[in-house]
């Protein structure tokens, strides 16, 4: 059988499945959400959710005529990693889905290492995507992960944005996050990749009670015993995030208002008014500057941004690095570039 037979033979076995009515039915649900028109690359971890995930996007690739690129990042802080990648990637093959591995080579982190561990897989899949220039990214988060997430941020006393930080559209350094699955059950995503693939890698850190994530996995778990219901959670972030809409409304205008980046010197200029609206706004105006002239994929530490607009705010500042930037006062402005 020619290669071209072969992939036609995959691609057929894989739509096949949507034969099935509950998976047909999750499609026309992922489709409704999924509303794009350029090609696109997905992240994959080889769990139910992610493997859920290639399959949707194969098909609404192949119906949209779209091309989709798929990434799997090996951390190596285990030693059945690279196997667990390379059976994903043999597992997506026969389904005419082409995995690729990228790797996290040097020395690993001996703590804080699902943090630093998720910094590194984001910008290993960022630099992927800008090679392939591609500028959608899409990601597997599901409606528990909203959740996870907010008991999380609340225990590390967030604010109002880190609270609902999981949204279906993020863009950072050019690239678009995208996260489809946010109105599906992890049961259904289960019931897709046991149906699809027959299988779906089983991560041991996710038992690994000294994670705060896993942590609250349980704490969850206790709390849905004792009453506590997915749609009552669901509402109360659906009320938050409108808050904070409105909060982010202001965050641009102060932005666009107040604040100029000069061309020439690759620098931005901070005017008074910038840091005379409500807190929370000079709080995230400052730290979408920082951002955005530092060029990170994430936002600096929030104690950080909090001692240096204090310092502002009583006239004290001078001067002070962050977040890859250099920020000094000068006269009544604040100008902030890239440290070098």
């Amino acid at each position: 059988m020619s290669l071209k037979n072969l992939n036609v033979t995959k691609t057929h076995n894989l739509a096949l499945k949507l034969s099935n009515k509950k998976i047909k039915d999750l499609f026309k649900k992922f489709e409704k959400n999924f509303q794009i028109k350029e090609n696109f690359a997905v992240a994959i971890s080889g769990g139910p959710d992610s493997l859920a995930l290639a399959f949707l996007t194969k098909i609404f690739a192949l119906k949209y005529n779209l091309i989709c690129k798929y990434f799997i990042v090996d951390h190596r802080l285990r030693r059945e990693s690279e196997l667990e990648a390379k059976k994903v990637k043999k597992i997506l093959r026969n389904f005419a889905i082409n995995l690729e591995i990228l790797t996290w080579r040097g020395k690993k982190p001996s703590s804080n290492i699902q943090s630093l561990a998720r910094k590194k897989r984001y910008k290993l899949l960022f630099s992927e995507c800008k090679s392939s220039k591609i500028s959608n990214l899409i990601l597997g988060h599901h409606s528990e992960d909203l959740i996870e997430n907010f008991f999380i941020r609340m225990i590390r006393g967030s604010g109002l944005r880190g609270l609902v930080s999981l949204e279906k559209k993020t863009t950072i350094n050019e690239i678009t996050l995208i996260r489809p699955l946010l109105e599906f059950e992890k049961k259904q995503l289960e019931y897709i990749s046991n149906h699809v693939f027959n299988f779906f890698v089983k991560d041991p850190s996710n038992e690994n009670i000294n994670f705060t994530r896993i942590k609250v996995r349980k704490i969850i778990e206790k709390f849905k015993n004792n009453g506590l219901q997915n749609d009552k959670l669901s509402l109360t972030l659906k009320n938050l995030k409108s808050s904070d809409q409105v909060i982010k409304f202001y965050t641009e205008q102060n932005k666009k208002q107040n604040s100029y980046f000069d061309k020439k010197n690759k620098r931005l200029i901070l005017n008074e008014a910038f840091f005379k609206t409500p807190y929370e706004v000079v709080f995230r105006s400052f730290s979408d500057s920082l951002k955005n002239i530092g060029g990170n994929y994430f936002s600096p530490r929030g104690k950080k941004i909090d001692y240096i607009l204090q310092l502002i705010q009583m006239g004290a500042f001078k001067k002070e690095t962050l977040a890859n930037c250099i920020i000094k006062k000068v006269n009544q402005t604040v100008i902030i570039a890239k440290e070098y």
